[in-house]
């Protein structure tokens, strides 16, 4: 037998093991996504106010409190300025929450997940629907945000529309890299170690509230990696009605982060699910 072609036992069933953990095919996703929206239509609501609530506060108690102190940023008023940062906090924080706490609790608490997993769905399958339904939540939150804005003379029609698409890239994003932190959890309180050192320090260096221009050399360094100042840096310039600069360059990272947050949460979640 030709070596070159000869798989030993072992590396087939870990490609097999690998592949196992992705979903079974294009479509099988949406009946998760459906059975989610159906379970939240009940509740729309409430967790929309709950979702826009907190952005809109920073929005008018910032933009109107602070920006009577700073006047212009950037050459705009300082509400229109924080109100594109506002969009893309937004869209973090909702991807982030539905995808930690309410995906924890369908996997871990109510067990919904063993429950999908005796019908033809795999894990795969359930974990796309999972991500594919925080980055729709969280579209509808930026987007909301991104009206009432539009609406009171913070951002610009029609060039705003440009972020819609980005709005569901970072909502992808985000979705995908909490979920990497919901296949480690062993409870609700792991997520507070998330949250603080990580989607705190991001609020605040990725020119959410000031320009990212006027941080030390070396935390703007560090703020080039992290997916948030990417989104404000395509979602600000499209609701100011201004140029993208680098937009290849901001929508691969984003990308990278929604892909490789996805394909690692998927293999986390095998090992774990299938212990």
């Amino acid at each position: 037998m030709d070596a070159r072609t000869y798989d030993p036992p072992g590396d087939a069933s870990s490609r097999q093991e690998f592949f196992a953990a992705f979903p079974a095919n294009a479509v099988n996703w949406i009946a998760v996504w459906r059975r989610n929206y159906l379970v939240w239509k009940k509740l729309a609501l409430a967790s929309m106010f709950g979702n826009l609530a907190d952005p809109m506060i920073y929005l008018f108690g910032l933009g109107f409190g602070l920006g009577l102190m700073v006047g212009h940023v950037d050459g705009v008023p300082y509400i229109s300025f924080l109100a594109a940062g506002t969009v893309a906090s937004s869209v973090m924080m909702s991807a982030s929450f539905e995808s930690m706490y309410s995906g924890f609790s369908r996997m871990h608490v109510q067990r919904t997940w063993e429950a999908i997993m005796h019908t033809p769905l795999t894990l795969g399958d359930i974990v796309l629907g999972e991500v594919v339904w925080a980055g729709s939540k969280s579209m509808l939150s930026g987007a909301a945000i991104m009206l009432v804005a539009g609406s009171l003379g913070y951002a610009t029609f029609p060039s705003m529309l440009l972020a819609l698409p980005v709005i569901v890239l970072t909502g992808l994003a985000f979705a995908s890299v909490a979920m990497v932190v919901t296949a480690l959890a062993p409870s609700y309180d792991f997520f507070m170690f998330y949250q603080t050192l990580v989607l705190t320090p991001m609020l605040l260096l990725s020119g959410v509230f000031f320009p990212s221009s006027q941080l030390p050399a070396a935390a703007r360094i560090a703020t080039s990696v992290l997916p948030l100042a990417h989104a404000v840096d395509l979602i600000r310039p499209a609701m100011l009605g201004r140029p993208i600069d680098n937009a290849v360059l901001h929508l691969a990272v984003l990308a990278a982060y929604a892909v490789g947050g996805f394909i690692v949460c998927a293999l986390l979640f095998r090992r774990r699910m299938m212990k």
